[in-house]
C-alpha cells in the first residue's frame, strides 16, 4: 500500500512529498499514541492563547483614551456645552481665609494648581461636608478612621468643614480602600502606560443640582480613596493631602516641607503657610462652580426633564495621586 503526505512549505505552496511505506505510517502514529503530551500541549496553548486575547480585548474596551496630559473620561453623560455654562466669576472669599495673613511671606505654589474645564475647584456653600467610612471595629480600622478625622480637623481651621454619617449628603467622601490600578493609552506616542501602586487617590466630579423652585446650580463632589494598609502618621499625611486636592489645591507643591508636596516623605510635613497662601489664592479664581446656568439652558433642562420624566447628572471626572 502506498501512502502520500503532503506538506506546506513556507512559501504558501502545497506539495506532494514523496511516498510513505507502511512502517513509517505505523511508527509515526504510536509516537502520536505514546507521547500525546505534545498534541495535547498544541491545544493547550492554543486554548490559553484564545483566552489571553479574549481578556485583552475586554481590558483593552476599559482603558481610557487619553493625551499626555491630563486624565478626561465622560462618564456616559452628555457634556455641557461652554455657552450652556455659567459665566466665570469669583465668589466670596470666606472669613477664614479672608482672616489669614501669612506674616512670614512663604509665597506660595500657586502656578503649580491647573484649573479644570470650568475654572478652578472652589467650593462657595459652607460648611463643605465631609464623609468618613467607619469601617468594622477592629483596632486598625479605628485608628484609621481617627486618624482621618483629625486631618479633617486640621483643615477646619482654614474652611468650614462638617463631618456627616450620611456618604449621600457629602461634598467630600473619604473611603477606605486600595485605589485601582487604571492603566490609559497615549495616543501621542501609541504606547499604554501602567501606574504604580498607590495608596491614595482623588476623584471629582461635575454635577447639576436642582434644588426645588430654584435654578439649577453647577456643582462638584469628591471621592477620595485612602489604603486600609496604611499605618501610623502616614495615614494622616496622607488624608491630609488628599483632603488639600479636594479643597481645591488641584496640583502638587515642588516643596517637601508642604502638605501637597507631590510625593510621600519619611517625616510627614503639617500643612504649611505656602499651602495656605496657594489655597487663599485659588478662592480668589473666577470658577463656574456655584454660579447658577443661563436661563436659555434652564428651559432646555426643563423640557429635557418633562420629556425624559427624570434629571440626568452632566459630569467629567478627574484622578489624582
Amino acid at each position: 500500500m502506498m501512502i502520500f503526505e503532503w506538506k506546506k512549505e513556507k512559501s504558501g505552496k502545497v506539495e506532494k512529498a514523496k511516498p510513505l511505506n507502511f512502517q513509517t505510517l505505523k511508527r509515526s502514529l504510536q509516537n502520536r499514541l505514546w507521547y500525546p503530551n505534545s498534541f495535547q500541549n498544541s491545544k493547550r496553548f492554543i486554548r490559553v492563547g484564545i483566552a489571553i486575547a479574549t481578556c485583552l480585548l475586554a481590558v483593552l474596551a476599559h482603558f481610557r483614551v487619553v493625551d499626555a496630559g491630563d486624565v478626561w473620561a465622560s462618564e456616559g453623560s452628555r457634556p455641557l456645552s461652554a455657552t450652556s455654562l455659567p459665566t466665570l466669576q469669583a465668589h466670596v472669599l470666606p472669613p477664614t481665609l479672608l482672616q489669614w495673613q501669612d506674616t512670614s511671606n512663604s509665597g506660595d505654589y500657586f502656578s503649580q494648581v491647573k484649573p479644570t474645564p470650568v475654572g478652578y475647584l472652589v467650593w462657595s456653600q459652607f460648611p463643605v461636608k465631609v464623609f468618613v467610612e467607619m469601617p468594622e471595629t477592629s483596632t486598625a480600622s479605628q485608628q484609621w478612621a481617627s486618624a482621618v478625622l483629625k486631618a479633617v480637623q486640621e483643615w477646619r481651621v482654614y474652611l468650614p468643614l462638617q463631618v456627616v454619617e450620611q456618604s449621600e449628603i457629602a461634598d467630600i467622601k473619604i473611603v477606605r480602600s486600595l485605589p485601582p490600578l487604571k492603566p490609559s493609552f497615549n495616543r501621542r506616542t501609541g504606547e499604554f502606560h501602567l501606574p504604580r501602586a498607590r495608596s491614595a487617590e482623588t476623584r471629582y466630579e461635575f454635577y447639576l443640582n436642582p434644588a426645588t423652585g430654584t435654578p439649577s446650580v453647577l456643582s462638584h463632589r469628591f471621592t477620595i480613596q485612602l489604603s486600609p494598609t496604611q499605618t501610623g502618621d502616614y495615614i494622616q499625611s496622607a488624608a491630609r493631602h488628599e483632603l488639600g486636592h479636594a479643597l481645591g489645591i488641584w496640583g502638587h507643591s515642588p516643596l517637601e516641607t508642604d502638605a501637597l508636596y507631590f510625593s510621600q516623605v519619611r517625616n510627614p510635613p503639617q500643612i504649611s503657610s505656602r499651602d495656605i497662601n496657594t489655597l487663599k489664592r485659588i478662592y480668589q479664581q473666577p470658577t463656574r462652580l456655584g454660579w447658577p446656568l443661563p436661563n436659555a439652558t434652564q428651559s432646555q433642562l426643563k423640557r429635557r426633564v418633562l420629556a425624559n420624566k427624570t434629571i440626568r447628572d452632566y459630569s467629567l471626572r478627574r484622578m489624582t495621586s
